[in-house]
């Protein structure tokens, strides 16, 4: 399995997509900008799951960076994500995702039969002080911890 780090797209992602995550699902986690809940939404995914399963993530118009609030809000965790870039989803992310993820941006949702696909409608963490990005956070690990266990994907112990 090739290494990857929370935020980004494995280079395998194309011809042989399902070849990066071959012991478990692929989570596509979508949003407009994928600066802020797209990219802890697979922060804390990949975090929990390990090489169980993969997380990707991408935004309809990706941002310049992710938001650095969100990236102290997740340091919090212990989880790093400071590597991550915005990026934007394709077709060859969505045909490699087994479940779909609308972190609630509502723009552009990219729906596929055969596909799980959820609705997560959240508030944009941008232009949000610490607070607020750290309730939006903490609702976006419950409904992770909820799509692993869903997923039945066993957590992969605390180093």
């Amino acid at each position: 399995m090739t290494e990857h780090h929370v935020g980004t797209v494995p280079a395998e992602v194309g011809d042989d997509a399902l070849d990066f995550a071959p012991s478990g699902p692929a989570v596509l986690f979508v949003c407009t900008h994928n600066a802020g809940r797209s990219q802890m939404a697979v922060g804390f995914f990949n975090h929990l799951v390990g090489d169980r399963a993969i997380g990707l993530s991408g935004g309809s118009q990706p941002a310049d960076e992710v938001n650095p609030l969100v990236v102290s809000a997740m340091a919090e965790r212990g989880i790093d994500i400071a590597a991550a870039s915005p990026t934007q989803w394709t077709d060859e992310l969505l045909q490699a995702a087994d479940v779909v993820i609308d972190m609630g941006c509502e723009d552009t949702d990219p729906l596929m039969f055969g596909h799980r696909f959820e609705m997560w409608p959240l508030p944009d963490p941008a232009d949000q002080g610490m607070d607020e990005i750290r309730r939006i956070r903490d609702d976006i690990e419950q409904r992770v911890r909820r799509l692993v266990v869903n997923l039945a994907l066993p957590v992969r112990d605390r180093a």
